[in-house]
């Protein structure tokens, strides 16, 4: 009998003009762990917090726009805790960092409760978790 496989995480890549200054925000504000592999054939690091894999490379050219400066919309990445409370914490965990907040945690008109920060390279991450799972997949194929 085969198992059945499935997905376990997503792991964003960020492009980065300073791979070490990006690197160093994750791991003093955000509270991440690092891979550096910098010594390799391609120079990037990996970031690790909990189950949150996040993989740092440098740019060979261009000019890096978050998703709401180049399409005017969207974050750059979400990352869900593994309760709704956890939204709290991890916002004064945060705060007390020194962390940019560019929204407070709060419910939102389709029912995830979250905050939403900045990263050193002026990125949009929100946090949050589905707070009410009537509102957010009310209209949805989905189910859990």
């Amino acid at each position: 009998m085969s198992k059945k496989a499935k997905f376990v995480n997503i792991c964003p890549i960020f492009i980065t003009d300073d791979i070490q200054r990006t690197m160093q925000f994750y791991i003093d504000k955000l509270g991440f762990q690092y891979a550096d592999h910098m010594r390799n054939a391609t120079s990037f690091a990996t970031l690790y917090r909990d189950e949150i894999e996040i993989v740092l490379v440098k740019k060979d050219y261009g000019e890096i726009q978050t998703n709401s400066v180049r399409y005017g919309a969207g974050y750059d990445a979400y990352i869900d805790p593994d309760s709704v409370a956890a939204v709290d914490v991890f916002y004064q965990e945060f705060h007390q960092k020194g962390v940019k907040i560019l929204e407070k945690p709060h419910l939102t008109s389709y029912g995830s409760y979250e905050f939403v920060l900045e990263d050193i390279d002026g990125r949009k991450i929100g946090i949050g978790r589905v707070a009410d799972q009537n509102k957010f997949f009310k209209d949805s194929n989905y189910h859990k």
